[in-house]
């Protein structure tokens, strides 16, 4: 615990200058500011609130509890970020999951590095963060993109320079919003892949999607299958995915081994077409009159 109670005194001095009124902090030009803006600072916790730009929406209970462990031991080792909205007054932009884990085991302050942004730095600064995190789903991660394109104006080009990500892989989780909710849901829990989500959005309908999303999580489906899947649903265009699937015919084992015996004796072709319920037609083309009537000879023995 030493350890822990050591990073915790981190800043301080610079704690308590945030908390003399006389010397407010407001913008990046007003006295002091160098020795706080973009310095780690020992906050009040209960000076923080929650960033209502936050994309991340879902978190793990299971991991929140692991990380407060670790904080409980170790403390904080990586500061959160926050912007200054007024005297003694902060608000996060990112670091929510260490945020909540901090509040969780009781502490009362946190390393938290301090800026100066209005609501769209603000939302940006969030956004573009928790885009580069390796633990939000694809949805998140989608709905991260929209925002900055909606919010802040950005093409899907700048959007692309700003993140360090190729247009294509941006266009391709946009692209995931198109999906019924449930869907998106179900991607979110890991029901499903991003692989699978991107072959249902070539599915139109949301009650289509619904139909064979549920197929594949009732089937277990791959990626590959259900993009086959899909590809059934869309030839030919407007029929259901499961009427276009290829039917596979199941001969019965009685009319496979009587065809072979009805061509041997009559010597001609016999096609025979039959259902598993053992319901079917036997069809014995001839090309003359003579053929024919060598044919009704045999098979009424006249």
């Amino acid at each position: 615990m030493a350890k822990a109670t050591k990073k915790q005194a981190l800043g301080r001095g610079l704690s308590a200058l945030l908390k003399d009124p006389e010397n407010d902090i407001k913008s990046v030009s007003d006295k002091n500011a160098d020795k706080v803006i973009g310095n780690v600072v020992e906050l009040d916790i209960d000076s923080i609130e929650v960033n209502p730009f936050q994309p991340r929406s879902n978190f793990n209970d299971e991991a929140l509890e692991e990380l407060a462990s670790s904080i409980r031991e170790l403390g904080i080792i990586q500061p959160i970020t926050v912007r200054k909205l007024g005297f003694n007054k902060f608000q996060l932009v990112s670091g929510e999951r260490r945020f909540r884990a901090s509040k969780k085991v009781g502490l009362s302050t946190i390393p938290s590095y301090i800026r100066i942004a209005n609501d769209q730095e603000s939302l940006e600064m969030a956004l573009v963060e928790n885009i580069q995190r390796q633990d939000l789903d694809p949805i998140e991660i989608a709905l991260s993109y929209q925002r900055l394109i909606d919010e802040i104006q950005v093409t899907q080009e700048k959007l692309s320079d700003r993140v360090g990500k190729k247009r294509s892989t941006i266009t391709n989780y946009i692209r995931l919003l198109r999906l019924d909710p449930i869907i998106q849901t179900g991607m979110r829990d890991g029901f499903i892949s991003m692989g699978h989500g991107r072959a249902l959005i070539n599915i139109d309908k949301k009650k289509d999607q619904l139909a064979i999303y549920e197929k594949i999580v009732s089937d277990r489906l791959s990626v590959r299958e259900t993009e086959r899947l899909v590809k059934a649903y869309k030839e030919p265009k407007g029929a259901s995915a499961e009427t276009t699937r290829p039917k596979e015919e199941t001969v019965p084992e009685f009319v496979s081994k009587g065809m072979e015996v009805l061509k041997e004796y009559l010597s001609a072709k016999v096609d025979i077409s039959a259902s598993s319920k053992g319901k079917g037609k036997i069809v014995i083309p001839f090309h003359s009159e003579e053929e024919f009537e060598r044919i009704q000879k045999i098979m009424t023995g006249e």
